[in-house]
C-alpha cells in the first residue's frame, strides 16, 4: 500500500504521513511516562543512598568498636608481661571473629544491594514492556486516526520532536555512564576503606609485637645488670672479708696476749679490791702488770711482777727475762703465767726464784703470795731495825717449810676452785642451752625484721640491737655502708 506523504509549508520538505504520526505517538508516549520513569529511578537512587551511608555508618562503628577494642588489649598486654601471649591471642581471635563478622557484614550489604539492584532492572524491564504493549496498542488504534491529522502536522515540530528524542537519548546514556562510573568509583573506596583497614591492623600487631619485645628486653637488661652489680658486690665483700680475716689472724697471737694480760687484772682487781694493779705500758721493760699488794689498812706490803705467756711452747729463757724485769721494776716476787708449764712442773712451783704457775691456779698463788709478804710486811714492822730478824724472815719465805704451806695454801684453793669449775660447768651448759634458745629468738626476729626492712624499705624503724656494731675499721665502715646501700635497694 502506497503510503502518502505531506509537504511541510515553511520548508518544502516531504513526509511520509505513517511516520510523521509515529514519531509524535513516541514523542507523546514518552513524555506521558517520563515522570514515571523518573519518579522510580529517584526511588531507586534515594534507597541506594539511604543504603550506602546505612552500610557506612555501620562499617564506621564497626572498625572504631575494632580500634578500641586493639588499644584496650594493647593497655592490658603491657600492665604485665606474663599474660601477653594469652591476652594477644584473645584479642587476635576477637579481632579475627570480628572481621570476619565484618566481612559477612559487607557481605551482606552487597548481597542486598545486588538484590535491589537486580530488582530495579526487572521493575525497570517490566514497566519498559508494559510501555512498548502499551504503545503498541496505542500505535494501533491512533492510525488511522493519524492520517487525518497528518495535515496538521508540521515537519518543524516533527524534527524537534526528533531532536529532544535524540537529546533524550544522549542524556540518558551519559547519566548511565556517570552511574557507571559512580558505581565503579564507590567499589574503588570500598576496596581501599578495606585495604587501609586491613593495614591498619597489621600494624597494630607489629606494633603490639615490637612494644612486647622492647619491654621483654629492657626486663632481661634491668636484670642483668642487677644480677652484675651483686656479683660484683659480692666479690668486693669476700676481699674484704679476706682482707680482715688476713689481718685478724697476723695481730691474733698480739691480741691472745693482751686479752691474757686484761684478765688477769681484771681478776685480779676483782680478788683483791685493795691491791694496786698497774699495767705496764709496750715497750717499756718490767714485765706486763705489776701488783702492790696492800694489807686491810692499806699500807704497802710488796710488789708482785706477773708476766703473762700464752704460746704452745715452753722457754727457759723467760727466767732471766723475768728475773731482769723484777729488778726493773724493784718488784719483790715476780710470778710467770703460762699456758705450757716446764717439764716436771705441776699447776705452780718456783724455779731458780721465780714462780711459775698455770692460768687457772694464778689467782690462788697470788692469795698465797700475799698472805706471805702481809706477814712479812708486819713482822717487819714488828722487828724493825733488828737485822737478823729480816734474815730470818727472809730465810723463811725462801725455805722450804713456807713453800710448804704455801702448796697446802694453793692445794686448797685448788680442790676449792674445782669444786667451783664443776658447778661453773653444769651452770655453763645450762646457761648455753638458754643461750641456744634465746639466740634462736633473736635470729628469728632478726630475719623477720630483715624481711619486712626489705619490704618497707627506709620507712620501717631501725631497732639499734639488731644494727651492725660501729667498728674503727675503715673495712668494717665501708661493709656498713654496703650494707645499708643493698637494705635500701631491696
Amino acid at each position: 500500500m502506497t503510503q502518502e506523504k505531506i509537504k511541510c509549508p515553511k520548508c518544502g520538505a516531504r513526509f511520509e504521513l505513517t511516520e510523521v504520526i509515529s514519531k509524535e505517538i513516541e514523542a507523546t508516549i514518552s513524555q506521558k511516562y517520563a515522570k514515571q520513569i523518573n519518579t522510580l529511578k529517584e526511588e531507586a537512587d534515594a534507597r541506594e543512598k539511604q543504603l550506602k551511608e546505612q552500610f557506612k555508618s555501620e562499617q564506621k562503628k564497626i572498625i572504631e568498636q575494632a580500634k578500641k577494642d586493639a588499644v584496650e588489649a594493647l593497655k592490658i598486654e603491657l600492665e604485665t608481661t606474663k599474660s601477653q601471649l594469652a591476652t594477644k591471642s584473645k584479642k587476635l581471635e576477637a579481632a579475627d571473629r570480628k572481621e570476619l563478622e565484618l566481612i559477612k557484614r559487607e557481605q551482606s550489604v552487597q548481597e542486598k544491594e545486588k538484590s535491589m539492584s537486580l530488582d530495579f532492572e526487572k521493575r525497570i524491564a517490566i514497566k519498559e514492556k508494559e510501555i512498548r504493549a502499551s504503545l503498541d496498542e496505542e500505535k494501533r488504534a491512533i492510525e488511522e486516526k493519524a492520517r487525518k491529522q497528518a495535515e496538521q502536522t508540521y515537519s518543524v515540530e516533527l524534527k524537534d520532536t526528533q531532536e529532544q528524542l535524540k537529546e533524550l537519548s544522549r542524556q540518558l546514556e551519559r547519566s548511565q555512564q556517570q552511574e557507571l562510573a559512580l558505581r565503579k568509583r564507590q567499589r574503588e573506596l570500598e576496596e581501599r576503606e578495606k585495604s587501609l583497614e586491613l593495614e591498619a591492623m597489621r600494624k597494630v600487631d607489629a606494633e603490639k609485637d615490637k612494644i612486647a619485645e622492647e619491654v621483654k628486653r629492657q626486663f632481661d637488661e634491668q636484670h642483668r645488670l642487677k644480677d652484675a652489680e651483686k656479683d660484683k658486690r659480692l666479690a668486693d665483700m669476700t676481699r674484704q672479708i679476706d682482707d680482715l680475716k688476713r689481718k685478724a689472724e697476723q695481730g691474733s697471737q698480739q691480741a691472745q696476749g693482751e686479752i691474757l694480760e686484761l684478765d688477769l687484772e681484771s681478776r685480779l682487781h676483782s680478788r683483791f679490791p685493795m691491791d694496786d694493779i698497774e699495767p705496764i705500758q709496750k715497750g717499756v721493760r718490767g714485765g706486763d702488770t705489776l701488783e702492790i699488794v696492800k694489807s686491810q689498812l692499806g699500807h704497802a706490803c710488796g710488789k708482785i711482777l706477773w708476766e703473762s705467756k700464752r704460746t704452745k711452747a715452753w722457754s727457759d729463757s723467760w727466767m732471766q727475762k723475768a728475773k731482769d724485769d723484777q729488778l726493773a721494776a724493784k718488784a719483790d716476787l715476780v710470778v710467770i703465767m703460762t699456758e705450757i708449764l716446764p717439764k716436771d712442773v705441776q699447776q705452780f712451783e718456783q724455779v731458780n726464784g721465780v714462780w711459775v704457775t698455770d692460768i687457772p691456779s694464778a689467782i690462788n698463788l697470788a692469795v698465797a703470795l700475799r698472805i706471805g709478804m702481809i706477814q712479812v710486811a708486819r713482822e717487819r714492822e714488828l722487828q724493825a731495825g733488828k737485822q737478823d730478824k729480816m734474815e730470818l724472815v727472809y730465810n723463811y719465805l725462801t725455805g722450804p717449810e713456807f713453800k710448804n704451806r704455801i702448796e697446802v695454801i694453793v692445794s686448797s684453793f685448788v680442790s676449792m676452785k674445782s669444786v667451783l669449775d664443776a658447778e661453773k660447768r653444769a651452770m655453763q651448759k645450762l646457761w648455753a642451752r638458754r643461750e641456744k634458745q634465746i639466740d634462736r629468738v633473736i635470729d628469728n626476729i632478726s630475719g623477720m625484721h630483715g624481711d619486712l626492712e626489705g619490704m618497707a624499705g627506709k620507712a620501717l624503724p631501725a631497732i639499734k640491737l639488731l644494727e651492725l656494731p660501729v667498728n674503727d675499721g675503715e673495712e668494717a665502715t665501708e661493709t656498713q655502708e654496703w650494707l645499708k646501700e643493698d637494705s635500701s635497694e631491696s
